[in-house]
């Protein structure tokens, strides 16, 4: 997969962390990122610039002797490697890494290309870095967990290699790799910008988007366990509605249903006059909120993710570092594009959006649970002796809680700065915050969404309609089954939710 300055995106990005496809450079670019370099190194000499020969920071009002100047981008690497926490798992550092290299990439940077082959020797080879989950206030940029990768870069740290968490001189030598020297300012461009927030940004995306066409599936599954009438998806109903999302969502679940004998047609009961002449109606009219208004709850849902596939996809190709190289001006720029506000701002939306779809989801669990409510299943799916087996009543309190503490983190965090670094950084986007919250929130709701996915296929089994379901659904039944088969006596759960949890991260329902 061949890289160029304008191509990095969140679809190529997944086919390297997801599907293992390894990534090149273009010749032409490094061209560019060649003759950057060579203009800084000619453009520096004689000249006071940021980061090159002055101090970090609020230390910028301090000139650094030129005998100096390499132990200047060694100590900003090492001074700040002071991450707290858990390392992030691979899959966020691979994407973590790659987003750096779409920074450098747009040959603004003044780097050495040998940073660039290292950053892509590292993915290629499934080489992660030790990155703790603490430490980024999100400007300037991700300054912490980015001083995590760039000591690996200079073969020092450890690494995470196959497995075992290993020094980097042992993985490096292993590998035939050596690490970077540092020409005129590797050690600033390494550790300033906004690719932690925005690699952890894009693996969420994925996620979350796969997440979406779940829910779109399980609207659609409802509705047919609830034999509902189908006109809550229609076209004309959704069009009248000018939001895109909600005719998007509406259109995918009608063609989800196609092929289904379980939704009814309105006209044939309610509007045919020889069939509604009864003045109590057994079955409900409309059916209640969660399953009815699906269009209308994930159209914005919809729309929010698509807004934030296109701000991270644009942060992908962008120079967020500083100052900016540019030789087209023959000037250097400083500035703030290392400020992290926009990837915040969009994961608190995604966030705020994921509570709303694991709400949703939490709400329908509790119609197939609560047999007064649907008067069509027996309590908690319970097929077993009332009383003396409890059926999935324990796997509501899972999903509640989790619901709950999701609610919670919905708080948006992008309204959080708290100034520091001696008032320089007097307001900051906490964006790796937003993006590691609006993680935790995506993870909770895989569980309480694979408790629904468990709860839908044995839903389908008290009423023994599976072959009445649609195609689509009746497929995801077929798999679910087969990892979780029908239950009637009391069993543990907690493997059957993980593997339909791993089930659901893994298997695309929308291509």
């Amino acid at each position: 997969m061949q890289l160029t300055d304008k191509n990095l995106d969140i679809a190529l990005l997944k086919r390297c962390v997801f599907n293992g496809e390894d990534i090149d450079v273009a010749t032409e670019v490094y061209e560019k990122i060649d003759a950057c370099y060579n203009f800084l190194k000619a453009f520096s000499k004689d000249r006071v610039i940021y980061g090159i020969n002055t101090g970090f920071g609020p230390m910028a009002q301090w000139r650094v002797d030129d005998k100096y100047l390499k132990d200047l981008q060694y100590n900003i690497i090492r001074s700040h490697a002071t991450g707290a926490g858990q390392p992030l798992e691979d899959e966020y550092v691979k994407a973590a890494m790659l987003a750096r290299i779409g920074t450098f990439l747009q040959a603004k940077s003044g780097i050495h290309r040998e940073l660039i082959e290292l950053l892509s020797a590292f993915v290629n080879k499934g080489i992660y870095p030790f990155i703790p989950r603490h430490g980024s206030v999100g400007a300037s940029g991700d300054l912490v967990q980015l001083a995590h990768i760039a000591l690996t870069l200079i073969g020092e740290g450890k690494v995470h290699y196959r497995g075992e968490w290993l020094p980097t001189t042992k993985v490096l030598a292993e590998n035939g790799l050596k690490p970077i020297g540092i020409h005129i300012r590797e050690g600033l461009s390494a550790t300033n910008g906004t690719s932690v927030m925005t690699g952890i940004a894009a693996v969420n995306q994925v996620y979350a988007e796969q997440l979406l066409d779940w829910s779109v599936l399980q609207a659609v599954w409802m509705n047919e366990i609830a034999a509902s009438y189908d006109d809550w998806m229609s076209e004309p109903l959704n069009a009248c509605r000018r939001h895109c999302g909600q005719q998007i969502m509406a259109q995918r679940m009608r063609e989800i249903a196609q092929g289904s004998r379980r939704l009814v047609k309105r006209e044939h009961v309610l509007y045919d006059k020889t069939k509604n002449g009864d003045s109590v109606f057994e079955k409900k009219v409309q059916a209640y909120y969660s399953l009815r208004c699906t269009p209308q709850i994930l159209g914005p849902i919809y729309d929010t993710y698509q807004n934030a596939h296109t701000v991270i996809d644009e942060e992908l190709t962008s120079a967020c570092d500083n100052p900016i190289i540019d030789p087209e001006s023959n000037n250097v720029l400083h500035g703030g594009n290392f400020h992290g506000d926009y990837i915040s701002l969009e994961e608190d939306k995604v966030k705020i959006a994921t509570v709303r779809l694991m709400m949703t989801a939490e709400r329908q669990l509790n119609y197939l649970f609560h047999d007064r409510i649907n008067n069509i299943l027996p309590p908690f799916l319970n097929l077993g002796v009332l009383g003396l087996n409890y059926g999935m009543q324990a796997c509501q309190f899972t999903a509640t809680s989790t619901t709950a503490e999701s609610q919670t983190l919905a708080m948006p965090n992008y309204v959080h700065s708290i100034p520091n670094n001696n008032d320089n950084q007097d307001i900051v986007s906490m964006g790796t915050n937003s993006a590691l919250l609006c993680k935790q929130v995506i993870d909770n709701a895989y569980q309480v969404m694979a408790i629904h996915t468990i709860a839908l296929a044995q839903a389908t089994d008290c009423l023994n309609i599976a072959d009445e379901l649609a195609p689509a659904t009746r497929a995801i039944y077929n798999k679910v089954r087969k990892l979780c088969p029908k239950f009637i006596e009391d069993t543990p759960f907690y493997d059957d939710i993980a593997r339909v949890e791993a089930f659901l991260r893994t298997f695309r329902t929308v291509e």
